[in-house]
């Protein structure tokens, strides 16, 4: 007689699913509670240094400086507002209806070159599509001229 009987098990993923998320926090929190109680070796205490005089070195000079756009007989101005280390706003002024109807990408270009240079503020590394590339260039030249004149590298307002 044989007295082996076969055995199933049922596992379902869930459960293994939870059981692996659990496992892995358990993990982390006593590896936490490890580095947190025992350190290692002790920081020295050292102060604080305050910035030298070239970290602190101003980019620009603070203000706000333009630079004209021709686009076929209109002109508009991109108006670039600078403090000492930063590029605060990008706009375009005396943008009428006539140039945004000629120029419909105009103005959707510019709002995305404007966010993007102002969170990396710098225009290094600012991405354009294919589609709307002459635009893209065009916009960039003039704001690069207006920071240009920003930096001081430009005397002519």
């Amino acid at each position: 007689m044989m007295s082996a009987k076969t055995k199933i098990v049922v596992l379902h993923m869930k459960e293994l699913i939870y059981t692996g998320i659990f496992a892995a926090l358990g993990i982390l929190f006593i590896a936490l509670l490890i580095m947190m109680f025992f350190p290692g070796e002790k920081e020295n205490d050292t102060p604080v240094q305050e910035p030298s005089v070239t970290e602190t070195a101003a980019l620009y000079i603070p203000g706000i400086y333009t630079t004209e756009l021709v686009l076929g007989n209109q002109s508009i101005d991109v108006e670039v507002i600078v403090d000492k280390a930063s590029i605060t706003s990008i706009r375009l002024v005396n943008l009428n209806d006539a140039v945004t109807t000629m120029y419909p990408l105009l103005q959707p270009t510019f709002d995305s070159i404007c966010e993007q240079a102002l969170t990396l503020q710098s225009l290094d590394g600012i991405s354009y599509t294919s589609e709307n590339k002459y635009t893209s260039l065009v916009l960039l030249e003039a704001i690069q001229h207006s920071l240009d004149k920003a930096a001081g590298q430009n005397k002519i307002n």
